[in-house]
């Protein structure tokens, strides 16, 4: 079905052939848009140059254009029902999937969509001042294109939630609204997201990991047995690759001209001449990539077991698995701290599913290390960026009560505070940031710690005006 966008909330689900479900939508609508001017983007925009989804196909599925960003059209969108989808994992396997709830997974499956609804406007308050130290109308742009899409990304959950859960779903969904990152009293369900996006250097680094978390988190949903669920995610992850796409290139740009800043002075610390220094950028990976592991939840998960078991939620690429997607006789190893040494131990692979896609994000993670330390190859320069190990300065899982450092070393409490400012991003480090973070607006024009990109945006160059400020 066609995107409507004549209708009041744009969809191709056939939200009017639905007047009970269609009217309570249009109720939760004006607090959404309520939610958006308060804790949306703080800067002031005349319109900014957006996409905007026009079909869910492969072809063709984005227009681009000015839009006044409190006019942007929000709406329900998912991607194509197949005729003959079957279950693909799970006791269930082989088996249609359910364009129902099944009463016996209602919790389940209402509490899935709520965790990953509550992440998207998460996101989008955490950035809310960004614009106000945009690098360039190239950047603020993009950061916008994020905002409008992750508000979307939780009109897909509340619509989940509106039809398939009745009361206590639209309960379920006007609390996505009252909930604020890092409200002490009503904060967000996730630790992640509750924390401070205050610089332009620590956004790119969540839309690279943070944001790659999500990726994998929709992957799984996405091979759920709840059909609908599927499709939603499905569509998202199109729009979710932008975000990564702003998080990878951002740092590529910070890293290139760290470089250009380091053969120029003749010298690592280019703090002095308005760059960031790598060691700062390294210990921002550090903090990014271990906040973001925690995400996956505990390594051994029976709630991830069980979740598998009756179809719920399912592997990252569950149909390309070379196993008969069961896994009632498989074992993995997993890496924990035993007698202490970090070592690994056998356990059941049912019991180590969210390993298991951790250990997906992880691979994928490297990707992006690869591309920065080409761009430092190709300047000249030795040092080069690393991912440090995955029970660094964990919180959660079976590294939560243990102290390891990005080397892998596992020490005393004295021996990690000792060394807690080389390894994750101290005070004087954030403050250097804040200091650079000087908005540029001038259509071409780019702040001094980042090198400009090397393509704009559909086509257009980086000296097209992206953003009309109010």
């Amino acid at each position: 079905m066609a995107i409507n966008y004549g209708e009041k909330i744009p969809n191709n689900v056939d939200l009017a052939s639905d007047r009970k479900l269609q009217r309570a939508l249009e109720s939760w609508q004006p607090n959404f848009l309520n939610w958006w001017k308060t804790m949306g983007p703080a800067l002031p925009t005349h319109d900014v140059y957006l996409r905007t989804a026009v079909d869910v196909g492969k072809e063709g599925w984005a227009q681009f254009g000015h839009v006044a960003m409190e006019e942007y059209r929000w709406g329900v969108f998912l991607a194509e029902r197949g005729d003959d989808r079957r279950i693909a994992f799970g006791e269930q396997k082989g088996e249609p999937v359910w364009q129902q709830v099944p009463g016996e997974y209602r919790a389940d499956l209402q509490r899935l969509i709520v965790i990953q609804g509550d992440t998207e406007p998460a996101s989008v308050e955490q950035q809310r001042r960004l614009g106000e130290t945009a690098p360039s109308l190239y950047d603020l742009r993009n950061l916008f294109q994020v905002n409008v899409e992750e508000g979307r990304h939780l009109w897909a959950m509340v619509y989940l939630l509106h039809a398939y859960f009745g009361r206590n779903g639209r309960e379920e969904a006007e609390a996505l609204l009252q909930r604020n990152s890092g409200d002490l009293d009503s904060p967000r369900i996730l630790g992640a997201f509750n924390e401070e996006t205050p610089d332009w250097l620590s956004f790119f680094m969540f839309t690279y990991f943070t944001d790659r978390d999500g990726k994998y988190q929709l992957g799984t949903l996405k091979e759920s047995a709840f059909d609908p669920l599927s499709r939603t995610c499905e569509f998202m992850l199109k729009e979710e690759a932008h975000h990564m796409f702003v998080g990878t290139t951002g740092i590529d740009r910070v890293v290139a001209r760290t470089a250009e800043l380091t053969r120029e002075h003749d010298t690592e610390e280019v703090g002095p001449h308005g760059g960031i220094p790598l060691d700062v950028i390294q210990r921002y990976i550090n903090f990014h990539y271990s906040v973001s592991l925690d995400l996956f939840g505990s390594e051994q998960s029976t709630n991830a077991a069980n979740y598998f078991t009756a179809g719920l939620k399912g592997r990252w690429q569950e149909e390309r698995r070379r196993d008969d997607h069961q896994l009632t006789e498989d074992t993995t190893r997993i890496d924990l701290v035993r007698d202490g040494q970090v070592t690994t131990q056998e356990v059941p692979a049912l019991l180590a599913l969210n390993h298991d896609l951790q250990t997906e994000y992880v691979k994928d993670c490297q990707s992006g290390l690869k591309r920065w330390n080409r761009v430092l190859e190709k300047a000249g320069i030795d040092r080069r960026l690393t991912l440090p190990h995955i029970g660094f300065n964990r919180r959660v899982g079976l590294f939560a009560e243990h102290h390891i450092t990005p080397a892998g070393d596992l020490v005393g409490a004295d021996v990690w505070e000792a060394g807690h400012d080389r390894w994750l991003p101290s005070a004087a480090d954030k403050e250097h940031v804040r200091s650079l973070m000087r908005p540029v607006y001038e259509p071409g024009k780019i702040a001094g710690w980042i090198a400009p990109p090397s393509n704009g945006i559909n086509g257009k160059p980086f000296e097209y005006e992206y953003v009309h400020l109010a």
